[in-house]
């Protein structure tokens, strides 16, 4: 299945050149098909989450594709951080959004990185694409901002659980991004779809889906099990990609490869590489 969206071209250049079956090992097949592999936070062992050292390791294992996650400082900085607050990662304490940017950079990532500005990592690195998680409302202008600033439309995907935030960054934009469904788009897809007649799902998708190239899920959430094969080939009859999240066992990796998946968010980018290399679709 295609995207004409150049954020989905599957490696090199965000114009969609650079990919395609000359960066194969020799015998492999065809990378232009090459599913996506995205390091979720960048990728460290010792849980640099989203600091620059982890995207840094990421991107020196040839990855093109970084999952990422915004929120807003008090004083309109947006920064590259998951939670609310510092907490849980870092030896600060308090809620992002009330803390002025200086705050917040005292804050390490365990113990020892910074938490990177956004700007930051597009300059530091040019050629790569970003899948952004905007984490809260204060994001949405600073986001949307940012993307028009620099021209980042083809880099970014939206991504949000939440569908109002992702779309009223979307609708900010002076042309398309890419961008992903949130909870209740991705529910409706997986609860309808199996049961609604494919010419009404159809109609149900283009509403509840507009604006939106992939679908990107977990496998399972709770007893539901979303990722199948009906799953994956009702998505593709929709022209949508399926990304699957969060996967770090490579026998997993490998199924859900065999099932048709378009990418995978992983924290485990180095097996993900070993992967897809042995696939022969290590783009």
């Amino acid at each position: 299945m295609t995207n004409p969206h150049p954020y989905f071209a599957p490696g090199g250049n965000p114009d969609g050149t650079g990919g395609g079956p000359e960066h194969a090992v020799p015998g492999d097949q065809d990378t232009a098909r090459a599913p996506l592999a995205m390091a979720h936070r960048g990728f460290s062992l010792d849980g640099l989450e989203n600091s620059m050292a982890a995207f840094r390791a990421a991107v020196d294992l040839g990855f093109r594709h970084l999952e990422t996650d915004v929120h807003t400082t008090a004083d309109g900085v947006l920064v590259l951080f998951h939670d609310k607050t510092l907490d849980r990662v870092t030896q600060e304490r308090g809620r992002i959004a009330d803390l002025p940017a200086a705050a917040v950079a005292r804050a390490r990532i365990g113990g020892t990185e910074p938490i990177p500005l956004f700007e930051e990592l597009i300059a530091a690195f040019p050629d790569v694409r970003l899948n952004i998680d905007v984490k809260d409302w204060n994001s949405v202008d600073a986001l949307a901002s940012a993307i028009e600033r620099h021209a980042l439309h083809d880099r970014v995907l939206v991504a949000s659980f939440s569908d109002r935030r992702r779309r009223a960054v979307l609708r900010q934009l002076s042309r398309p991004a890419a961008g992903s469904a949130g909870t209740v788009s991705n529910a409706v897809f997986v609860l309808l779809g199996p049961v609604l007649p494919a010419t009404l799902m159809g109609f149900v998708a283009r509403r509840a889906l507009q604006g939106v190239q992939a679908l990107q899920v977990p496998v399972r959430y709770g007893a539901v099990t979303v990722v199948t094969p009906g799953f994956v080939r009702r998505a593709h009859r929709h022209g949508l990609q399926v990304h699957v999240w969060t996967v770090n066992e490579p026998a997993e990796m490998h199924r859900l490869l065999d099932l048709g998946v378009d990418g995978i968010v992983t924290d485990r980018a180095d097996l993900l590489k070993t992967v897809l290399t042995e696939r022969g679709t290590w783009a």
